[in-house]
């Protein structure tokens, strides 16, 4: 909290005890006040319970128009391989519809890792981290019933649109993908192609979709392209790899359209010092054309926020935060993966500019916390907005956060009432 200038009048000899009054006063309305307008409040919306709505919420949330959330779980579900799930409003609170229960068959993924976005159809595509069938994961599209669903929950049509095969196309898809202006899909596959992950593109032709291999990692330039990618507005691809480069603490990448192919660019190396390691978050742009992402481990302890700023054709790295928690190798481990504290999934900026993220398991309680960074005169300040404490709240946050109407929404990946995970919201 900012410390607000105090202004002391002064003392008069006939007027000693009014003034007194009057400070006291002062103090007493400033103490009840100043909480109230900076103060904001936590709450638990929704509690997965294990069954078909779901458990283990990994995965951020997506809002449509109505503002009803859309979501993927870990587990849960008819067979416990996870969930894509619908919160709407009843009344003053939320109810939840299982739109997806995954299987793990051969037409069918499991386990969800990435949140589902909507396409330009309106339908809801994703990715599942495995599947029972070849065991490297689904991209998968669901559609809403074609004719109005008088049931309380109301299944979606699944389409699966490509299954991986680990080499020489990936596999373990854990990256929320994206569309290109010409209905293109991109993503990233965590594992396979030539040895460290791949960034494929799936192109539509009627129900047909065909994958194509942007880029095959081999560990020099990354491995383990966990987050995904983000896409300008002139097609080029930017990520991070969770490991490799020179000090196998991972690195930050463009790929740019160069006649029939793609030519790839590294943005950084990290070095898992000062700067960070282990960016499994995804990336973000702001309005200016400058870069944003969060390094899961190093730095003070817990990793770092960073930026990425376009500079003489080159790029200029920043730290712009540096978490002090210790690395702690009780974290949850989704995918085996080398394990930090900090911030796993892509931030969020709202239109002041403030970054808006989570961490796994650093915060007061090594439980994860709820984390803002506003800017101020060229630096940033750190305001934790929810430590986790493993209780009703929840714990372990790998989510990422939505900005609505000056609400934050995300959810956390266990505790809870029922012990399953949760859906939070933070008002002002």
């Amino acid at each position: 909290m900012t410390n607000l200038p105090i202004r002391c009048a002064s003392i008069l000899p006939g007027s000693l005890q009014r003034s007194i009054l009057a400070l006291v006063t002062f103090f007493a309305l400033a103490v009840i006040v100043l909480p109230l307008a900076q103060a904001q409040t936590f709450n638990v919306i929704y509690n997965f319970s294990g069954g078909l709505d779901g458990a283990t919420p990994y995965a951020g949330l997506t809002i449509d128009h109505a503002g009803n959330f859309y979501g993927t779980t870990f587990s849960g579900g008819s067979k416990n391989l996870g969930t894509v799930y619908r919160l709407k409003h009843s009344g003053s609170g939320w109810l939840a519809d299982g739109l997806h229960s995954f299987t793990g068959g051969a037409s069918d993924g499991a386990e969800p890792l990435a949140r589902a976005i909507f396409g330009p159809d309106g339908s809801l595509y994703g990715t599942t981290s495995q599947s029972c069938a070849l065991g490297c994961g689904v991209v998968f599209q669901l559609r809403p019933p074609v004719t109005f669903c008088r049931s309380a929950s109301c299944p979606w049509t699944e389409t699966l649109l490509y299954q991986f095969g680990g080499i020489p196309d990936g596999g373990f898809p854990s990256g929320e993908m994206v569309f290109d202006e010409s209905r293109n899909l991109y993503g990233t596959a965590n594992i396979g192609g030539r040895c460290c992950g791949v960034i494929y593109e799936l192109t539509g032709s009627g129900n047909d979709w065909t994958e194509s291999i942007v880029h095959s990692f081999s560990n020099s330039e990354g491995a383990l392209p966990f987050g995904g990618v983000i896409i300008d507005n002139t097609g080029n691809l930017y990520g991070t790899t969770q490991e490799g480069g020179p000090y196998a603490r991972g690195t930050a990448f463009e790929f740019a359209h160069s006649g029939s192919g793609w030519q790839g660019n590294l943005l950084y190396i990290f070095q898992g010092m000062t700067d960070g390691g282990l960016p499994n978050a995804g990336l973000i742009f702001d309005n200016s054309g400058n870069i944003f992402g969060a390094a899961s481990a190093e730095g003070s302890g817990g990793g770092t926020v960073f930026e990425l700023s376009p500079s003489g054709g080159g790029w200029t790295y920043s730290v712009l935060y540096s978490f002090t928690g210790s690395r702690n190798y009780l974290c949850p481990n989704p995918g085996n993966l080398d394990t930090g504290a900090g911030p796993w999934a892509t931030l969020a900026m709202d239109p002041a500019g403030n970054l808006y993220g989570t961490t796994l398991c650093d915060g007061t309680n090594h439980l994860g916390n709820i984390f803002r960074l506003t800017p101020s005169g060229g630096s940033w300040t750190y305001t934790s907005l929810h430590d986790f404490t493993g209780s009703d709240d929840g714990a372990y946050p790998l989510s990422s956060v939505i900005v609505e109407s000056g609400n934050l929404y995300g959810t956390a990946s266990a505790g809870g009432s029922k012990g399953h995970g949760v859906v939070w919201e933070i008002t002002p």
